[in-house]
């Protein structure tokens, strides 16, 4: 049986410190430290304890040159979090125009689903942001997904009172 105590041991308080420094930077936005770490060696996947990855906490708190100097270096715009989050879906919630141009630019998919089977365009859609609907639909999102409950994008636009978007939303099912 191979020994995993490695996998047991506790982590020194140094190296706790410098994670936490990490995490602390990718937060701020200081993307000068986090590229230096990057061409250090600085696993760009590395997550904290809720499973966010660095590029889903520099997306969420809208730090673009930090989330380019991770995209840069191999983070993977896909990884979702513990609760099935992705980097984009998280610059949706947000209303992240340019960091959602960002990480679909670089690879994120546009209809990309957690285990909740909720897309970006849903997310575009019960928060009424619709120059971001706008800009998912226009690169290729599917208005047709349902998620895992079997709910739609027009429908979940309008559980949530977003008329707008519920109204956008049904002119493409009209047209369709």
């Amino acid at each position: 049986m191979p020994d995993d105590t490695a996998f047991h041991s506790p982590i020194d308080q140094e190296t706790l410190d410098f994670l936490h420094g990490v995490l602390d930077s990718v937060r701020r936005g200081d993307a000068a430290r986090i590229a230096s770490l990057l061409e250090r060696g600085l696993p760009p996947n590395l997550r904290d304890h809720k499973g966010d990855s660095l590029l889903m906490l520099a997306a969420y708190h809208g730090h673009h040159d930090t989330a380019a100097a991770l995209l840069r270096h191999g983070a993977d715009p896909e990884l979702a979090n513990d609760r099935g989050q992705t980097p984009l879906g998280g610059a949706v919630f947000k209303g992240d125009h340019a960091m959602v141009e960002l990480l679909l630019a670089q690879g994120a998919h546009v209809d990309g689903v957690g285990p909740d089977g909720r897309t970006p365009l849903m997310l575009a859609a019960m928060f009424n942001r619709l120059e971001l609907l706008e800009l998912l639909l226009a690169r290729g999102a599917d208005p047709g997904v349902r998620d895992a409950t079997g709910t739609s994008a027009v429908e979940a636009a309008r559980k949530m009172g977003a008329e707008d978007a519920a109204r956008r939303l049904e002119q493409l099912q009209a047209g369709a």
